[in-house]
């Protein structure tokens, strides 16, 4: 369970399986492609600068996925702030085989994100309210703080949230001391995303895409869009903080 870098999987990712293969340079295609550019311009500039950290995991339904999950996040929270300024963690699960609608893959993504919970060592950090209705609450890990985002292979049409493999991306708050809401390079930032986002989608923006800490806010309902305007009315996430061995029973899985 290592960490792997761009510079690393353009050199020796062809020893990795398959899936693996294609779920990697699917992913460089979307940073890379010209005509239409990926709205997110933090992630194509961390990507760019080799600056994202990647990981593999096990089908969402396997027993072994989401402790692997547990401990590329562990391992990233350590190493972090010494990655760059548009830091992320991508993982790719395997679900190649496998064909889900959209409900399925939201429910399947609270499912992994309240086992990761589980399987966090460290305390909820003090300056974060565990209660997700709160628009300071964002989900930790480790003792860090994440924006996490969620692509599937169910979204038609938002094209930006669709990925032929489950994908999560983790990206640390620290990211956003800088382009936020209050300077003026977030504000610029914004407009580019949302121009980019609208002419990536061809789709009316979500309602719910908002900057952390505007009023109104909820952090969650942006981690997984689903593909109308539609979205849950609570959020799933448990907070319980419980032990790693708690969540030994209660493994990622489908419907």
């Amino acid at each position: 369970m290592k960490l792997l870098t761009k510079t690393w999987l353009e050199e020796h990712g062809t020893h990795l399986a398959s899936w693996k293969q294609s779920s990697f340079r699917d992913f460089s295609n979307m940073m890379n492609e010209k005509e239409h550019l990926y709205p997110c311009v933090p992630g194509k500039k961390g990507f760019n600068s080799d600056s994202l950290r990647f990981g593999f995991a096990d089908s969402p339904d396997s027993p072994n996925a989401c402790k692997q999950a547990a401990e590329y996040l562990k391992q990233y929270s350590e190493i972090s702030r010494d990655t760059g300024k548009y830091a992320s963690l991508i993982l790719f699960f395997n679900t190649e085989t496998q064909e889900r609608d959209i409900e399925h893959y939201q429910a399947l993504f609270w499912k992994i994100l309240n086992n990761l919970h589980t399987y966090d060592e460290k305390s909820w950090p003090e300056d974060i309210p565990l209660d997700p209705s709160q628009s300071a609450w964002e989900f930790c890990f480790h003792g860090e703080p994440y924006f996490v985002f969620c692509a599937t292979p169910a979204h038609q049409n938002r094209k930006s949230r669709f990925f032929p493999y489950l994908l999560l991306a983790f990206q640390p708050r620290f990211v956003f001391d800088e382009i936020n809401s209050e300077t003026p390079q977030g504000r610029k930032l914004k407009k580019i995303i949302r121009t980019r986002l609208k002419n990536y989608d061809h789709y009316p923006i979500h309602p719910d895409l908002k900057w952390y800490g505007e009023e109104g806010n909820l952090e969650w309902k942006q981690y997984f869009l689903r593909d109308d305007h539609s979205s849950l009315s609570k959020c799933p996430f448990s907070g319980k903080n419980q032990s790693p061995s708690q969540g030994n029973d209660n493994e990622t899985g489908g419907k």
